[in-house]
């Protein structure tokens, strides 16, 4: 199996030298409702952001929300997808700081699982997600990237995840540019550096008086998914 993945990886390196690079950009989600106006009032209370709302008055009404920090965005209405309604499943939200997204929910009434993890299985009666089935509850113990979860479904049971990542893996984002979608982005990215730094100032054993240029170090790493100062 490692044999295969690695050619699978040459083969793909091999691809990407190759071909001209052509950006596609994922823009739309559609997912399928049975009561627009419910559906409406209930990406609203996300605090989602309302870009469109198109009703020709007969047989057509479409109606766009972007989540905040997304480059991409949502559409439901009438007559826009033959899909059941609720049939959407394992939609993903990243978030940099999990609790808080949580937090930020329920403090808008909308119902929301506890943190949950991986138990490294693929079995068992939860609700299927990303590592499997079976939720241990709490964030993951290592509070690694990609490991932490919590889920929530609209009123048709279209179901949605947080996940949380505060470090890409390697390969997944230009290594060249660093970017956050959003404000808070940048917040949660000062404080990990902050938190990181205060380590690093314990183990030289004094003030760094280079911090800003240490902080600026460790979130391009971090986001890159290079080696993180020390």
């Amino acid at each position: 199996m490692a044999d295969a993945t690695h050619e699978i990886q040459a083969n793909d390196a091999a691809m990407d030298a190759s071909v001209a690079k052509v950006d596609m950009k994922l823009e739309i989600v559609v997912i399928p409702v049975s009561d627009v106006d419910r559906a409406k009032e209930f990406y609203g209370r996300l605090g989602w952001r309302l870009d469109a709302d198109f009703d020709n008055g007969s047989d057509f009404r479409v109606i766009q929300f972007t989540p905040p920090g997304s480059g991409c965005s949502v559409i439901f209405g009438r007559n826009v997808t033959g899909a059941a309604p609720g049939s959407a499943q394992g939609l993903y939200l990243i978030v940099s700081d999990i609790a808080a997204a949580r937090a930020e929910l329920l403090r808008h009434g909308i119902e929301i699982s506890d943190v949950f993890h991986s138990a490294g299985v693929y079995a068992g009666p939860d609700e299927p997600y990303l590592f499997g089935r079976l939720r241990v509850n709490g964030p993951d113990p290592e509070h690694r990237s990609y490991r932490s979860f919590a889920s929530f479904h609209d009123p048709d049971g279209n179901g949605w995840l947080f996940q949380e990542i505060t470090a890409r893996l390697p390969g997944r984002i230009d290594s060249s540019a660093t970017s956050f979608a959003s404000a808070s982005d940048l917040a949660s990215a000062l404080r990990r550096a902050e938190a990181a730094h205060g380590e690093h100032e314990k183990r030289i054993g004094q003030r760094d008086a280079n911090w800003p240029e240490w902080y600026a170090a460790y979130m391009v790493a971090e986001q890159s998914g290079k080696e993180l100062p020390q």
